[in-house]
């Protein structure tokens, strides 16, 4: 936002003050605009907060040089044309009060009343919040606006048009912030704005943040649109008058009105299809509006009779409107000299929503049901985001699912059932099963498509019929994580695998505890309700949960929180070790093997307490571990449970003679012992008559691995086989066993 240059924050504020602006600039900006659809005590009351806002940035100017009061002005005027009611205008006057002088959310709600204190607060940034880096602050910002755009729409409104206007006026910054703020847009605003159904807001959004992010590319596109509008001027004239007549001949009123396509969408297609400017023939299109529903398929069967329809190129958004409400018949034909023409045909009222989206809701008061689908599927998205933030673990995150759900273009699918669901193009049938429910997201295990089973990873088409299969015991598959395209699904799926692996952890914490108390001549039952209560108000932790969950993942350390419980230090005797813990290989997340040492049962083990990782295992040996050896309260004795049924993954190298078939041969060895081979790969050899094999098998254990290495020795090419301990060869990563 362009910030004024004066720093000055008054503590109270007149609000007859008169202000800065010349007297006539507030009739000329505001009052004219809000007399054709305001009572007049409303107007006051828009005035009043005009006065009020123009004191409080009294001394104020933007780097422009122009008084603040000026930006809050044309933000109000901006909504002013959308018709929004007097509380939004009043925010808008008063948006940057509290950010950039001392007056508080109480003083306006006392001024102007709650519900204008909660937007302008909505709308209001975090500046007095410390944040650690730039992006996290962003994050939060958005956070923020977006919840308070869930309680109440005209937050974004408000914030919209804020960012219209500063990207109108950027001229004066900084080419790099200038880029920045751009980009932000471009990423953000111009597809909520898109999203919300504010055609006109959308589009001026993309051609401002297209000509700060790339001012040459523009000005290029710029000079050839306009040279281009003299040289097809002649055709546009011819097809507008034969587009008239035939409506006309066919009785059919209308209003028909030639239009430039805005320059972000023409340098858009030229990047999509890699064509030159002078191979992008549709910069104009024609738009039709007409009385009635009824009345634009008239009119389209008039116009196909007139132009011939390219194959393909014809959408019903009436019959199936977008998400955003819009609604309009699209098609493109075969015009004069072959020139391709885009025709939209949409009834007045859908004009009207095309232009104001959402905003509708105040410009129209009506009860039409193109009103009513719209402010549902709006508030449907107000809900998705709301459930998106409750299953975010940080603000970034939650930015980073609300991207995901900005898709512009959507595909149309069908329930069994016959419901249409809408789903952004690439959405797969896991974000279809999200769409649908979350436990139907969470239990899916295959799905049909068109009767025909398909992958879960497959892509959604328009008209595909889905139906999901669902099992009682399924559960989300970190994979999908992959391949979906949708904030929802993404966020469920992030949720799920965090929370399990939040059992798992409170599980092997659990576990260590014990352990520990053990080692501290205390039995867990012993340990009562008051004391854990006690250390739940010392760590600032809702639940027993969250410190088991600690101690699991390794942010807290078991020995400690065992102290703390006993609250009797004394009874720790000095040099006593702790009993071992038993690690089974099936603990998940929690427990994870170091891949510098790629341990298997049988090696002998030690548990290093990782913070944010949980136990992380390594061999006695391993030589990464050897700073840690004499820190006795990073490292923990471990064993293997007997009963571990699980393979694991080792590396071998083989030194084997060169010659024909030895690789079938040194395969079907380890076939024959029983294991499997996950990954192989060769190399030449010191010599030219050997090669060295890079095998990476799976084995139960040590004594199985012995097994295999023993069959391989019996193959007369195999010189010499090592275990290497680790993704690379390295000596200090590696236990030899010589033939």
């Amino acid at each position: 936002m362009a910030r004024g240059s004066a720093q000055r924050k008054p503590d109270t504020v007149n609000p007859d003050t008169p202000p800065l602006l010349p007297a006539d600039s507030e009739n000329s900006l505001l009052s004219l605009r809000l007399k054709p659809y305001l009572k007049q005590e409303d107007i006051d009351q828009v005035m009043a907060a005009y006065r009020f806002s123009a004191a409080a940035h009294e001394g104020q100017l933007r780097k422009s040089g122009e008084p603040y009061i000026s930006h809050p002005v044309t933000v109000a005027s901006i909504l002013a044309e959308l018709h929004l009611d007097a509380q939004a205008l009043m925010a808008a006057l008063l948006h940057d009060v509290m950010e950039d002088t001392a007056i508080t959310k109480q003083q306006i709600a006392e001024q102007f009343g709650k519900t204008v204190a909660e937007l302008v607060d909505g709308v209001s940034k975090l500046d007095k919040i410390e944040f650690q880096t730039a992006t996290h602050a962003q994050a939060e910002n958005f956070r923020k606006m977006l919840l308070a755009m869930s309680q109440d729409v005209r937050v974004i409104l408000i914030k919209l048009a804020d960012r219209l206007h500063n990207m109108r006026t950027m001229d004066v910054m900084a080419p790099e912030k200038r880029r920045r703020i751009a980009r932000e847009t471009l990423d953000i605003y111009a597809p909520i704005a898109n999203r919300l159904g504010l055609n006109s807001v959308y589009q001026e959004l993309e051609d401002l943040s297209f000509r700060h992010c790339y001012p040459m590319r523009h000005r290029v596109i710029l000079q050839s649109v306009m040279a281009a509008r003299g040289n097809r001027k002649e055709v546009v004239s011819k097809i507008l008058s034969e587009i008239r007549q035939r409506l006309v001949d066919m009785g059919v009123e209308a209003e028909v009105n030639g239009r430039e396509k805005h320059l972000y969408s023409i340098y858009r297609k030229m990047l999509e299809k890699t064509h030159s400017f002078s191979q992008v023939f549709d910069i104009y299109g024609f738009r039709v509006i007409v009385k009635d529903t009824p009345t634009c398929y008239l009119a389209l069967g008039a116009l196909h009779g007139l132009y011939k329809p390219i194959p393909g190129k014809f959408k019903d958004y009436i019959a199936i409107p977008k998400v955003n409400g819009y609604q309009s018949l699209h098609t493109t034909l075969f015009g004069p000299f072959g020139t391709p023409i885009e025709i939209q045909i949409r009834s007045r009222e859908m004009h009207n929503i095309a232009d104001a989206g959402v905003a509708a809701h105040w410009l129209y008061k009506s009860s039409d049901a193109e009103l009513s689908a719209l402010q549902q599927q709006t508030h449907q998205w107000l809900q998705r985001l709301l459930e998106i933030q409750n299953e975010s673990s940080d603000a970034v995150e939650f930015l980073e699912h609300f991207k995901v759900d900005l898709f512009p273009d959507e595909v149309y699918v069908f329930t069994p059932k016959g419901k249409i669901l809408s789903l952004p193009k690439g959405a797969t049938a896991v974000d279809f099963a999200y769409a649908v429910h979350t436990d139907i997201g969470n239990r899916c295990v295959a799905v049909k498509i068109n009767q025909e089973l398909a992958p879960l990873r497959s892509e959604l088409r328009n008209g595909d019929h889905v139906e999901i299969i669902t099992a009682a015991h399924a559960k989300p598959n970190p994979v999908w994580l992959n391949y979906v395209a949708t904030g929802k699904a993404r966020s469920h799926i992030r949720h799920f695998l965090k929370t399990m692996q939040s059992e798992e952890s409170a599980l092997l914490g659990e576990r260590m505890l014990n352990q520990a108390l053990q080692a501290l001549h205390a039995k867990p039952q012993d340990i009562d309700e008051a004391r854990w209560e006690k250390l739940m108000r010392d760590y600032g932790m809702k639940s027993r949960q969250e410190i088991l969950t600690d101690i699991g993942l390794g942010k807290r350390l078991n020995v400690m929180v065992a102290k703390q419980l006993l609250s009797d230090a004394s009874a720790v005797k000095d040099g006593r070790p702790l009993g071992s813990i038993t690690i089974r290989g099936t603990e998940g997340m929690a427990v994870q093997f170091a891949k510098c040492c790629r341990p298997i049962p049988g090696d002998p083990i030690l548990g290093f307490i990782n913070k944010g990782k949980g136990l992380v295992i390594h061999t006695h040996d391993c030589p990464s571990i050897a700073k840690f050896r004499h820190d006795p309260e990073k490292w923990l004795d471990v064993e293997w449970d007997p009963e571990t049924r699980r393979l694991f993954n080792v590396n071998l190298r083989l030194a084997v003679a060169n010659q024909r078939g030895v690789l079938a041969k040194v395969a079907a060895a380890i076939a024959d012992a029983g294991s499997n081979i996950d990954n192989v790969g060769m190399e030449e050899g010191d010599e030219s008559a050997y090669i060295n094999m890079h095998f990476t098998v799976q084995v139960e254990n040590r004594v199985h691995l012995a097994h295999l290495m023993k069959r391989l020795r019996t193959i007369p090419e195999v010189v010499r086989i090592t275990r290497i301990k680790g993704a690379s060869s390295d000596q200090n990563k590696s236990t030899r066993e010589h033939q």
